[in-house]
């Protein structure tokens, strides 16, 4: 049986030592977490938020002196180490990931916290794994900036990469000894293309110009190498175009690719009333043995999703890029209990409306918040 959410932060080891202690970590980090549920962003809001309930509070929390000031939230947040909250909260997320299906895409991707940066610190810069499909943070890591991201995947991928997953990431991450690292846990990979490997980017892009894109289209896809898909909406017509190519015998430098399999691009048109098309090209390399062109493209727009429900919803929804905390390893701690925010609004099904709406709605009904964080 799945632990509660209630259950996963009382396991939160509390760093604090001494008879000095007066308020229970389970309890501020649950006051905490139903606070960004319940549209608040601060830690003014926090203190707020459990005066305003606190009778209500005190039927699952032990609470024995009360609500913490706002002192006190930020001093725990900025003290309490990020990695081992963010392992407990794994632990809740694993037991949903044992769903795990072939071919489950595992986005990588970083972001940066625009305002946790200080006159001593740099902007605090997490890369997260994200399984698209499952709408679940798999795991992260923050760096100091984007350009650590190279260092950091290697040691995400120790946290939560296993046989099954698919793991894209974009062009910073396709490393040799990435791809290694994730062929060496049982994955695969598909790592984007661009300038920072000129010369094999080079390489494919004349390859499937002149060898594959000129072929027959019909006899690509019945071989499974070709797949077209055209989606209209709202006055935007989007197609789009995925070639795939098995035969590496003749790319130079394959070997150094551990278990390269493949290349392709999607080449995509967007129309726009009134405007000129747009149109973009995509390389990538994959490791998948077994996958066609419908595959390869399902799973590099996949990889988007980062982008447009995790880090969009953070910024839009929960106004990470607005928050202040820059003490210590706050932004960091507030990071982590934002993403746990939205998966569980992700999962709750009761109400069909946005995750926008549904935050509204539990800043309005506290029960429908508890409903949310499996309290009864």
């Amino acid at each position: 049986m799945q632990k509660t959410i209630m259950e996963t932060l009382k396991e939160v080891p509390d760093y604090r030592k001494g008879n000095a202690i007066r308020h229970i970590l389970s309890d501020v980090l649950m006051i905490g977490l139903l606070t960004i549920i319940c549209n608040g962003n601060d830690y003014a809001a926090m203190h707020v938020f459990g005066t305003k309930h606190e009778e209500l509070l005190k039927s699952f929390l032990c609470l024995p002196y009360g609500i913490p000031s706002q002192d006190t939230f930020e001093r725990i947040f900025a003290k309490l180490n990020p990695k081992v909250l963010a392992r407990t909260f794994l632990v809740w997320v694993d037991e949903i990931a044992e769903t795990i299906n072939k071919y489950t895409t595992v986005s990588i991707d970083g972001k940066t916290i625009r305002r946790s940066r200080s006159e001593n610190k740099k902007a605090v810069h997490i890369v997260t794994a994200f399984a698209s499909e499952l709408q679940l943070v798999l795991g992260q890591l923050a760096t100091d900036e984007k350009s650590n991201e190279i260092t950091a995947i290697p040691k995400l991928l120790e946290i939560f990469c296993r046989k099954g997953m698919v793991i894209t990431i974009d062009a910073m991450g396709t490393q040799t000894a990435i791809a290694e690292k994730i062929i060496g846990l049982g994955g695969d990979y598909v790592l984007a293309l661009k300038g920072n490997h000129q010369t094999l980017l080079d390489d494919v892009s004349f390859y499937l110009s002149n060898e594959v894109m000129v072929q027959d289209k019909k006899t690509l896809e019945a071989n499974g190498l070709y797949k077209k898909t055209q989606e209209k909406s709202h006055g935007r017509i989007e197609t789009r175009q995925c070639f795939i190519c098995k035969d590496i015998s003749w790319l130079n430098g394959a070997n150094a690719w551990k278990g390269l399999a493949g290349f392709g691009v999607i080449s995509s048109k967007r129309e726009l009333i009134g405007k000129e098309p747009e149109h973009n090209l995509h390389f990538f390399i994959f490791s998948i043995k077994d996958a066609n062109a419908s595959d390869m493209l399902q799973i590099v727009r996949s990889h988007w999703a980062i982008e447009n429900n995790l880090h969009w919803a953070l910024d839009m929804i929960f106004h990470e890029d607005d928050s202040r905390a820059r003490l210590e390893d706050a932004a960091e701690n507030l990071n982590i209990l934002r993403k746990q925010a939205l998966q569980l609004m992700k999962r709750d099904d009761s109400l069909k409306a946005s995750l926008r709406t549904k935050r509204l709605c539990c800043a309005w009904d506290i029960f429908y918040a508890l409903k949310i964080i499996g309290v009864n």
